[in-house]
Order: structure tokens, then sequence, then C-alpha cells
């Protein structure tokens, strides 16, 4: 937009309110959509229009939201509203903080994160070659209820806008419906801001009357028609906040759809704007890729698979799986139903099977564990298959030790490696064996005692219990037909 900032353009985001209708003592511009904050999502559309300054005014939960925009836009103006009420004081103080800036000022809401810079970047243009002193944003909608109404003139101009407190009969029926976004000049909003009143039901100075009084004052003024109503308009509760999630979603989705991924059913697929997918990526119905999550080229994903903040390798596969925080490398196998906690990291090649949890551990290349198996605080070298039932104890009821195994190592069924322990390369492992030592290079490690039988156990200690009654039964018919070998022996 450099070609439009001649006379300049400062972005004003008002975060100031606490948005009581999302019930929630999470300030309301702080809720989350695709990834981000709904402030997030507005100060990344702003600084795409490269504008002079940026400024966000903040009142409910000060702390929070500043931390939160200056996060999302490190070197953002900050500005405190004070105790008087409403979007006219809270743009005065902006305009206050923008000191001697003379150009246009674009005001957006900090619950409006669906609009696109292009769109604002068209809706600038318009104001400045219609030569306005004050654009504003409109939408038509089936249902205006809750939303300032666009009133315009016999000749079919901008008037005021009126909102749905104050409305007479006539004005609530009107169906455009104001957006929350302004185009003002400077000079515009110094001129008119302080002669805001609050003589209006809600008891605040709305910035809304500024458009009145620029039209009582001869300046012109303009209302601008939003190309899709659905991205204009605010959030206000949580309906509305699932709304605009499918709406970005969709967006989302289609839009790496275009670059070369393969989604087989959108409407269960969601994708965060903070996630990264190369072409030829496949998505199976429900699956989630979250947060900041990156994939590679030719992975599959799904179906009913969840990754937050992951990092998938080229050709991956992962299926029916929870992964957050974790690594799957180029080629690695993932699930059916496995669990990848923070700081997983598969190797190329390497499988994670049905039931496996895997957390804090590195698996090495080519190496499996198929299935059943908990494996925390481990190191696993390349090559490696352990059996079924595999668990790392890791942890002593007071820390947490780590258990380190070589390369090639092949493990038994249902053994237990008891950290702090080695195994060494090449070593195996027998059946149900507890490994409490560290196991040499080459080595069968074997923890196993010469099974005993004791007679009539269940019997005599499980008295009167369905298994002692069938055991008493079996044992009865083995001695008859003992005893009836022994007569065809002797006959």
């Amino acid at each position: 937009m450099n070609e439009q900032n001649a006379t300049g353009l400062a972005v004003v985001i008002l975060a100031a309110g606490q948005g009581t209708r999302m019930k929630s003592s999470l300030p309301k511009v702080l809720h989350q959509l695709g990834g981000r904050s709904l402030l997030a999502h507005v100060l990344s559309t702003a600084i795409e229009l490269e504008p002079d300054r940026v400024v966000v005014v903040v009142r409910h939960e000060r702390d929070l939201v500043a931390a939160a925009a200056l996060d999302a836009l490190p070197g953002v103006q900050v500005v405190d509203q004070d105790d008087i009420p409403g979007t006219g004081r809270a743009a005065e103080l902006a305009v206050d903080a923008l000191d001697d800036f003379d150009g246009d000022v674009l005001v957006l809401s900090g619950d409006v994160p669906l609009l696109e810079a292009p769109v604002l970047a068209g809706f600038v243009t318009s104001h400045r070659l219609a030569d306005a002193a004050v654009s504003v944003l409109s939408a038509q909608v089936d249902d205006p209820t809750g939303y300032g109404r666009i009133v315009r003139g016999a000749g079919g101009g901008l008037e005021r806008i009126v909102e749905q407190k104050d409305a007479a009969a006539a004005e609530l029926a009107i169906t455009e419906i104001n957006a929350g976004v302004y185009v003002v000049r400077a000079a515009t909003l110094r001129a008119h801001l302080p002669g805001l009143t609050a003589a209006n039901a809600q008891g605040e100075r709305y910035l809304t009357d500024v458009v009145a009084l620029a039209c009582a004052a001869g300046e012109r003024v303009a209302a601008y028609g939003a190309p899709d109503a659905s991205t204009a308009l605010g959030i206000n509760d949580r309906v509305q906040l699932s709304d605009a999630a499918r709406t970005l979603n969709a967006r989302t989705v289609r839009r790496w759809q275009l670059d070369g991924v393969n989604v087989l059913d959108p409407a269960t697929t969601w994708i965060d704007v903070t996630a990264t997918l190369a072409p030829d990526v496949t998505l199976l119905p429900n699956t989630l890729v979250l947060r900041a999550t990156t994939i590679g080229e030719g992975a599959i994903i799904g179906p009913d698979t969840s990754l937050v903040d992951c990092e998938v390798g080229a050709g991956a596969t992962v299926r029916r799986s929870d992964a957050t925080l974790a690594v799957i490398g180029e080629k690695a196998n993932v699930g059916p139903f496995a669990y990848l906690r923070p700081g997983a990291e598969l190797s190329r090649g390497a499988k994670v099977g049905t039931f496996v949890e895997v957390k804090n551990s590195t698996i090495g290349e080519d190496s499996k564990v198929p299935h059943l198996s908990y494996i925390g605080d481990t190191t696993i070298g390349r090559g490696v298959n352990l059996g079924a039932g595999a668990i790392t104890a890791n942890y002593d009821d007071l820390v947490k030790h780590r258990t380190e195994i070589g390369d090639e190592v092949h493990s038994g069924s249902h053994n237990v490696f008891v950290a702090p322990v080695r195994i060494g390369d090449g070593a195996k492992t027998g059946a149900g064996a507890v490994i409490r030592k560290d196991v040499p290079a080459g080595a069968l490690a074997l923890s196993v005692a010469p099974q005993r039988n004791i007679e009539g156990w269940v019997e005599k200690n499980r008295s009167g219990t369905q298994a002692a009654q069938v055991a008493e039964r079996a044992r009865q018919a083995q001695k008859a037909d003992d005893g009836a070998q022994g007569q065809d022996g002797r006959s």
C-alpha cells in the first residue's frame, strides 16, 4: 500500500472493552480464532497495510491485552483509556498519542478479525478518491440486531449512525449496519472528538457521532459496503466466535488446497492460520493442524488426528493420533492411536505404533516401538525394536531419570527398563525382563525365575469362588481319567 501513503496512514485499534456477552474472565479480544487471538488477527492485518503508526487502546485487563498486543506486534504503541467510557473517548486518546500526525486514521475494532488487508486497502483508497473527511465501512445483513444502523438521507448519502439502544422503530428496520471500521482525517478527529457527549442510552461517548458532526460542519462523509458482510461483523458472543471460526477455517483450507494440499473433507479439517503445509500433503477427515505446526511434502495426516506445534517431515504418516510439541522425521510412521507428548522426537523412518505414548524421548532412525508401550525420558538408537508392552520407568518418586538404548537393540515382550539404565549396542533382553542394571553390548539380559506350580492353591485360598469350584471339578475329572487309564493298563 506504499502508493497510498502520500498523506500518511495511522491505524488505531480499539481493544478496551470487556465483552460481557462472551461470559468469560478472558478479555474478548484475547479469545482464540484459528491459532491467534482476535486482536492478533487485527494487528496482523494492520501491519500488511504498512502504516506509519499503529496504536492499540486498552483498558479492561490492561496488562494482559497490552502484553498480547506487544507479542503480536513488537513496538506497537499502547494507549490506556481512562474512566470516561465509549469508543469516542478511546479514539480521542489515541489521536492525542499520535502527536502531530497529519494524515488518515484507520480505526479498527479488536473484535473484527476477518477483514483482510486488500479489503481495507481498497476502503482507504475509496476514501481518498472521494476526498472524504469520514468514511464508514458498512454491511448488509439479514439480522441487524445488536449493531449500529447506517442512516442515509433522501439522496442516499450517509447522514448518521444510530446505535441499537438509541434507534427508533423505523431505524431498527434498517439492515445496513456499521462494521465499526472507519477512515477519518486526523484533523477531523481533532476537531470533533472533544465535542462528543454521553447523551445516549448507554451513557457513552460514541465515535459514531463524529459522522453527524462532520455532516453538520459541511464535510464530506461516505459509507462503503464491505464485499463480504460475514467478514465485517464483530464478535460479541461464543456463537459469533464459532461462526467466525468456520468462516476463517474455510478460507484457510481453500488457500492451502489452491497451494497443492489435498484435503479430502474440508468440513471436518481444521487448519490454524499459523500452520505451514508443503505441496502434496494429504489431510484425511477429522484432522486438526494447530498453532505453529509444519508439515513436509507428501506427508499423510489423519484421519482423526490432532497436531499441535509439531514438525512433520516429508513422507511421514500420522494416523489416528495426538501429538503436541513433537518432531516427526521424514518417512516416520505414527499410529494408529499413538500419543506424542512434548519432547518426543522421531528420526527418519522411525515407527511409533498402536497405543504407544512417547514423552521427552528420541527414537533413532528406523527404530520401532510398535505397540502397547510407554517411552519416557529415553534415548533410543538406530535399528532398535522394542517388543510389545515395553516401559521405560523414568520416575523414582523424587526425580526423573533417563534410559539409554543403543543401536540394534531388540527387546522381548513386556520389558520394564528401570532408569537410570543403559542398554548397550546390539544387546537383547528376554520376555518379561525387568532391567535394573546396565546391559553390556551384545549381551542377553534375563530376569526370570524357574516356574513353580503350587497344586490346590485356588481351592485352599479362594474356597467358595467359581474359580475354586471349576478347579475342583477339573481336578476330580483328571483323577477319574487317570484312574481309568490305570485300569486299562492293568487289563
